[in-house]
């Protein structure tokens, strides 16, 4: 029996490198706008920081090879929408953490919010603020296109406990953000230039309609994800809520199907590398290398084979959280399997959902 040709080419992106560009150039910049704010923690000792830090330096990662005024313009966007994300997270952090709506230590006889309540409250904020972050982005043009950072930092901060308080979170990320931003402005002297010599690439239109149903499915997916996280018990459900989404923001039912299994395949990869380095002991100033490497490598095949960057991308994400708040390697590592199964199973179900109604909602326009 002959595999379709469609079926072929799919298999095929899975284990093949897209042609390369100057992709050491933005990896590059990028690795250095996460090395400074980490590298200022670990010397003074404030490691327990590097979450706020680590959100705030992901600004650098959009709008790679674009014209330099453009570049500044959406990231400081990007930069001002990470640094709330983070606030909000922290908000959300200090109500769950005893003391901590005054500041970490402060004398407080116990939290604001119950610990049965946090994680249900973090998820429908979080899928909130995936669902705006989303409609913006794609409204702005702005690549990565997505919400993925967004509700990373709302949720992985807001399931930590409180490190600083709120202030002083939301002034990290801003510091890490910004100095993304002037990373942004020298990239176009390092040899980053958009091959189109300052003229701003065509973006996609999005009418009001569809980016509402745009928001819808990325709100839908995370809540959805979130809540059979919670419900199954396991540690970390925003893990579910980000598998989720992550495939709505490839172009393409198809390809938004096929970006859900490289997801899935990338991290049983990328949990194999991230059990062999914690495999060995590791001070913080350790596991930040490995951060920092971790990123460069990412940011080096991600426009280039997505699976394959996910064996980076994992470790980065895990690693990160191991330095700000320490956990056990292996429940933790069988818990972020299990959230991306649920969390990438939901989300082509949602996927399948809203191409039978696109199609259906075509015929009755067609017939009417």
């Amino acid at each position: 029996m002959s595999v379709p040709a469609d079926l072929r080419e799919r298999a095929r992106r899975l284990v093949s490198l897209a042609p390369g560009r100057v992709d050491h150039i933005p990896a590059l910049r990028i690795a250095a706008g996460l090395a400074v704010p980490l590298a200022i923690l670990l010397a003074t000792d404030r490691v327990e920081w590097s979450m706020y830090a680590s959100f705030g330096a992901f600004t650098g990662i959009y709008s790679r090879y674009e014209p330099t005024a453009q570049r500044f313009r959406r990231q400081s966007f990007i930069g001002l929408l990470l640094t709330a994300c983070v606030g909000i997270g922290a908000v959300l952090a200090s109500l769950g953490t005893p003391g901590g709506i005054l500041g970490a230590g402060a004398d407080a006889p116990a939290a604001v919010l119950a610990p049965g309540t946090l994680p249900w409250i973090t998820m429908i904020v979080g899928a909130l603020v995936a669902a705006f972050s989303a409609m913006e982005i794609a409204r702005r043009g702005i690549r990565p296109g997505g919400a993925l950072f967004p509700l990373f930092a709302v949720a992985a901060v807001a399931s930590a406990p409180a490190a600083a308080p709120v202030q002083l979170a939301v002034l990290i990320a801003a510091g890490s953000a910004a100095w993304c931003v002037l990373l942004g402005l020298l990239g176009h002297y390092l040899g980053e230039r958009h091959p189109g010599a300052g003229v701003a690439p065509p973006r996609e239109r999005f009418a009001p309609g569809r980016l509402m149903r745009l928001g819808a499915g990325y709100f839908a997916a995370a809540v959805v994800a979130g809540a059979i996280g919670i419900l199954s018990g396991l540690p970390f459900p925003y893990w579910a809520q980000i598998a989720a989404i992550v495939p709505l923001s490839a172009a393409g039912h198809g390809a938004q199907v096929e970006r859900g299994v490289h997801r899935l395949i990338g991290t049983v990869l990328g949990i194999g590398v991230t059990a062999f380095l914690l495999s060995f002991p590791a001070q913080a100033w350790q596991l930040a290398v490995w951060v920092v490497l971790l990123q460069f490598l990412a940011e080096l095949y991600v426009l280039r084979n997505y699976a394959l960057a996910l064996c980076f991308v994992t470790p980065l994400a895990l690693l990160m959280v191991q330095m700000a708040h320490p956990q056990e390697a292996g429940p933790m590592l069988q818990a972020r399997l299990g959230e991306t199964a649920i969390g990438v199973g939901i989300g082509i179900v949602v996927v399948v959902i809203i191409a039978v109604a696109g199609r259906s909602a075509h015929r009755i326009r067609s017939t009417g």
